[in-house]
């Protein structure tokens, strides 16, 4: 006699079609990054996707199920956009890498906006349950990014051997995220013309910004 597994409900939404998946990956992002983790309502979700709530309880169990799932797939999102980078500047010197990893950022926010909205109010909202705990996980992986590339450019004689390769991380990390933010929230640039600023205007600021970090880390 045969055993069949009951399917799992990140199984059955993942045999879907892919279009149906997108779909319903990008009103749920809507929501949640509109109006909130709290605000935002499966009701209205459901109706904009014209399914059944039931349907949608099979697929994430709850609203927490759906609000990690759809983290999670923007957290993918992320990781392979940032490996791109990584391997496409694998030859290059740290003031290259840098370069292109604050442009991959800035096209990455514009490109994904719901997926950045998603991650503001990860930042905001303390309602949306183990919120530190994505929090950390992508601020880990943030870290472990550049760290990998502070690494490379020490091994290859780059770097002076002063530079702690934590705290430099965390400040590369920081300024990166601080820059990000700056760009889609009008009181994060502080009146200095980032938000929603021209993508000169935004290669200006890192070309800058890069030159200024190499002179802080280069070898003495």
């Amino acid at each position: 006699m045969k055993l069949y597994l009951a399917q799992t409900a990140a199984e059955r939404f993942l045999n879907l079609p892919e279009e149906k998946q997108e779909r319903i990956l990008t009103v749920a992002s809507e929501a949640f990054g509109q109006k909130g983790y709290a605000g935002a309502s499966i009701n209205a979700i459901v109706n904009r996707l014209g399914i059944a709530k039931g349907s949608l309880f099979q697929y994430f169990g709850t609203k927490d199920g759906l609000f990690r799932f759809v983290f999670n797939h923007a957290l993918h999102k992320v990781k392979d956009y940032l490996r791109d980078v990584r391997d496409a500047t694998t030859s290059s010197d740290l003031s290259t890498r840098l370069t292109e990893t604050f442009l991959a950022g800035a096209r990455f926010i514009r490109k994904h906006p719901l997926i950045y909205k998603l991650y503001l109010q990860l930042l905001t909202d303390d309602s949306i349950p183990f919120r530190n705990d994505m929090l950390l996980s992508l601020r880990q992986y943030s870290l472990e990014y550049i760290r990998s590339l502070l690494e490379d450019a020490r091994d290859r004689g780059e770097l002076g051997a002063h530079v702690d390769m934590d705290k430099a991380a965390f400040m590369l990390d920081a300024v990166m995220d601080r820059f990000l933010q700056a760009q889609a929230v009008p009181h994060m640039d502080a009146g200095l013309g980032l938000f929603d600023g021209d993508m000169n205007i935004v290669v200006s600021w890192i070309e800058d910004m890069v030159v200024m970090i190499q002179k802080g880390l280069k070898k003495t």
